[in-house]
C-alpha cells in the first residue's frame, strides 16, 4: 500500500506561497517609534493542529529581510516560540528596526495572532531578532562535511512510512514540502537500535534535505526556506540518545527557542546535509546543535534548537 501524492511541484510552489507575505498596515497595539512595517501570512494545516513552528520562522526571515537594504543578506537570527499557532487565523509579523550601520542591520518582529477568546487581546506566538550584513570579504576557514552516501540512493519518507494508515504519515508521506531523506536509520516508528547498547549510543544523525521540486524564488524566500526545514529533526538526536522515536506513547515535545547562523547562502533546490548531535537534555528540556553542508562539502549553516521534551516514566 502506498499513499496518493498531491505534484511535488505543486506542493513546493505551495511552500514559496506560503513564506511570501502580503504587506498590511502596522498594527497600533504593537507599533513602536521603530516601527518600520507590517506583513501577514497564511497558516498551513499541520498534524497535532498547531502552526509548524517552522512555517512561523521561515514567514518571520521574509518579513524581516523586506525591510533591509537588497545588498544585507541575514546571518543570523534567534526566536523564541511564545504560544502555538493557531491554523485557523492568519499570522501578522510586525517589524522594528533596531539599528542601520555602514554594514549590518538589526530588526526585532513579532508574530501574533488573535486571542482564542473572544475577550483575549492578540496574542504573541513568536519573537525574532536577526541580523544581516552587507558582502564582504574577510577570514576565511570551515568545518568539512562528514563522508555521506549520495542522497539518491536513500529512502524517501513516503518509502520508510509505506503501508502505515495513519494521518501523521499520510502527511509526512504525501504532504511535507521538504524532501528529508535519513543517512541514520529513521526512527519515525521504532528506536534508533544503536540505544540499546549504551557504549554504542548514537550521538549523531544526519538527514539530506531540499525542497521536493526545483522553485523560483527571490535568494530571500530561499533562506526563509531553510529556516523552515531546519525546524523538522532536530527533536530526532535527543529522541535517539533517549531510546526513543516518534511513536513512543506520552511523548510531548515543543520548540522554546530556535536559532540560525548563514555562513554562506545556499539555494533550497540543492541537497544540503543536516548533521546533528544533542549535547544536553536536563530539566524537561532537551538542547540539539546541527551544522549544515552542501553537496560540495562547506558548511553553510550552523544551528541550535532547545526544546521541551517530556516522555513518560519507563518508555
Amino acid at each position: 500500500m502506498t499513499f496518493p501524492r498531491t505534484d511535488p511541484s505543486e506542493i513546493a510552489a505551495g511552500l514559496v506561497d506560503l513564506l511570501d507575505l502580503r504587506e498590511v498596515a502596522p498594527s497600533g497595539d504593537f507599533s513602536t517609534p521603530a516601527t518600520v512595517a507590517a506583513y501577514q501570512g497564511d497558516s498551513s494545516p499541520h498534524p497535532g493542529g498547531h502552526v509548524f513552528g517552522g512555517q512561523v520562522m521561515g514567514q518571520a526571515v521574509t518579513a524581516v529581510g523586506r525591510t533591509v537594504s537588497a545588498g544585507r543578506r541575514i546571518h543570523s537570527m534567534y526566536s523564541y516560540f511564545l504560544a502555538p499557532g493557531d491554523p485557523a487565523h492568519p499570522i501578522r509579523f510586525q517589524v522594528d528596526a533596531l539599528r542601520d550601520g555602514g554594514s549590518f542591520s538589526v530588526r526585532r518582529v513579532l508574530a501574533t495572532q488573535p486571542g482564542q477568546e473572544a475577550d483575549e487581546e492578540e496574542r504573541t506566538i513568536l519573537a525574532m531578532t536577526a541580523s544581516f550584513q552587507e558582502s564582504q570579504d574577510g577570514l576565511e576557514h570551515q568545518e568539512r562535511a562528514p563522508e555521506a552516501p549520495d542522497p539518491e540512493g536513500l529512502a524517501t519518507t513516503a518509502e520508510v512510512l509505506a503501508g502505515i494508515d495513519h494521518p501523521v504519515a499520510r502527511f509526512w508521506s504525501t504532504q511535507r514540502p521538504i524532501d528529508i531523506r535519513h543517512v541514520t536509520d529513521p526512527i519515525y516508528l521504532r528506536p534508533d537500535p544503536a540505544s540499546d547498547t549504551l557504549e554504542a549510543q548514537p550521538d549523531a544523525q544526519m538527514v539530506w534535505m531540499r525542497t521536493l521540486a526545483p522553485v523560483e524564488a527571490e535568494p530571500l524566500l530561499h533562506d526563509a526556506i531553510l529556516a523552515f526545514a531546519s525546524d523538522y529533526t532536530p527533536f530526532e538526536p535527543i529522541l535517539r540518545r533517549q531510546g526513543l522515536s516518534w511513536m513512543t506513547p506520552g511523548l510531548k515535545m515543543a520548540t522554546i527557542n530556535h536559532a540560525i547562523w548563514w555562513h554562506k547562502h545556499v539555494s533550497a533546490n540543492e541537497w544540503l546535509l543536516y548533521v546533528q548531535r544533542s549535547p544536553s537534555a536536563s530539566g524537561g528540556r532537551g538542547l540539539t546543535h546541527g551544522q549544515v553542508f552542501d553537496r560540495s562539502g562547506d558548511l553553510v549553516a550552523t544551528v541550535t534548537q532547545e526544546g521541551m521534551i517530556r516522555a513518560p516514566h519507563g518508555a
